[in-house]
């Protein structure tokens, strides 16, 4: 069988490319499938997670101006060299199977190229908020706009969505429920002994990292001894307002941030709690990773993922969205009943079977085998 899994770039820090690495080096490794990855502008960079070197990576080079709308005419004219070179590039390859990751001019045309291919195409994040926006929109455009991206994605074999949560943000019949794996199931823990807390994610707003600093106000006098590791990268500005918020609440000895590290798992191997604060997730990698590693979770009941993740009171704790107060006491809770921290840590590594690779991968390849 060969497979294409077709994306933006692999260059970046981010779940996209580490999901995307880890499914593309498992059909190399454990069923010795022809795995193809096609890049739109990846630029010269290396792939930023260790690819398996039996993947084949082929850069198209389109390079679209990401500080500039796609509709812009210097990208838009981009976008019918990217077809013609695409077309060229699935017809060297003859895959049995496309699986489409990111969102861009490409999702729009890839369901018209070589009918024959089976075409998936993946949504990593929520469509919680476009919906609301839907629910409020009054521009003919935009209606125009989500009407053809509806039907577009009817032409798809497949949706692949993460949660069944996001099944009903969709208009076709042809939606399927598959979560990401976890990259390996650990067999250490963490001790749950340090007076630690970690955190983990791209550093934009979207994270919400603001309300975990403000949280940690609350618990800085009750739990002195504890700190918060913050690890991850992003945008400077936000991350400057972080450091100025840490500084005005001196809180500078009692939260990092770390910046990034290809070593995350025995970061939290090294802690004894995992938090997060984020407005909204679809199907947060960092969560299996924590649970994986024996870690408690303290996070907001935010649209979509968290609640598909953790068992509330069972494995770690879901609190109200965007309340800090609540994200504070929770944590405090874990912080001061280490048997409490290691009875949730102990059972959420157990919950966290289910997304061993070779049963995520299984039911991806049900699916590859079902079209033919």
């Amino acid at each position: 069988m060969k497979i294409v899994y077709y994306t933006d770039q692999i260059h970046l820090h981010g779940g996209i490319e580490r999901v995307l690495t880890n499914k593309a080096n498992y059909w190399v490794n454990k069923k010795g499938y022809e795995t193809h990855i096609i890049t739109s502008e990846q630029k010269n960079n290396p792939p930023r997670y260790p690819l398996d070197k039996r993947v084949h990576l082929h850069d198209l080079a389109i390079n679209y101006n990401r500080k500039l709308s796609y509709f812009n005419q210097s990208n838009f004219k981009k976008a019918f060299k990217h077809y013609f070179i695409l077309k060229k590039k699935l017809r060297e390859i003859k895959p049995d199977v496309i699986i489409v990751c990111n969102f861009a001019f490409d999702f729009y045309f890839i369901p018209f190229i070589f009918p024959s291919i089976l075409k998936i195409k993946e949504f990593h994040s929520s469509r919680s908020f476009d919906n609301l926006k839907r629910k409020k929109n009054k521009s003919f455009l935009k209606y125009i706009y989500y009407a053809i991206t509806d039907y577009i994605e009817s032409k798809y074999d497949y949706i692949a969505l993460l949660t069944v949560d996001e099944i009903k943000y969709y208009k076709s019949n042809n939606t399927i429920v598959i979560p990401n794996a976890l990259s390996n199931y650990p067999e250490e823990v963490a001790l749950l002994d340090e007076k630690k807390v970690i955190s983990a994610g791209r550093i934009a707003p979207v994270k919400g990292f603001e309300k975990l600093i403000e949280a940690w106000v609350f618990i800085k006098d009750k739990m002195p001894e504890w700190v918060l590791e913050i690890y991850g990268s992003g945008e400077k500005q936000y991350l400057f307002e972080l450091q100025n918020q840490i500084n005005i609440s001196n809180l500078q000895d009692r939260i990092i941030l770390c910046g990034n590290t290809d070593s995350i798992e025995l970061k939290m191997k090294d802690s004894s709690i995992f938090v997060m604060s984020s407005l909204t997730e679809c199907f947060p990698m960092v969560l299996l990773e924590s649970l994986s590693c024996g870690l408690p979770v303290v996070s907001f009941d935010c649209p979509n993922g968290p609640r598909n993740i953790i068992t509330n009171n069972e494995d770690g704790y879901l609190v109200e969205n965007q309340n800090s107060k609540d994200l504070a006491n929770s944590l405090i809770r874990l912080m001061k009943d280490e048997k409490l921290r290691k009875a949730m840590g102990k059972k959420g590594k157990s919950n966290m079977k289910k997304y061993h690779p070779d049963i995520v991968m299984n039911l991806w390849e049900k699916i590859f085998i079902k079209k033919y």
